[in-house]
């Protein structure tokens, strides 16, 4: 039940977290050679957080700061 709770009230979590995992894929293709994957991979990693950013942020305005 705590991760349920924790995702509702942090809904950008999933994509910060995905944004690290295809950031770490991007630099294992970037050093096994394959360059074009990594740039890819690197494209949608900045994407993800870009969404996890707004949608915490979403959450901070809807939430307010709990005191």
């Amino acid at each position: 039940m705590f991760i349920k709770d924790y995702l509702k009230k942090n809904w950008g979590s999933p994509f910060i977290m995905m944004f690290i995992a295809l950031l770490a894929a991007a630099a294992g293709c970037l050093i096994t050679g394959a360059k074009n994957t990594a740039e890819l991979l690197a494209e949608y990693a900045y994407y993800s957080l870009v969404i996890g950013v707004v949608l915490q942020l979403v959450c901070y305005i809807k939430y307010g700061e709990e005191k």
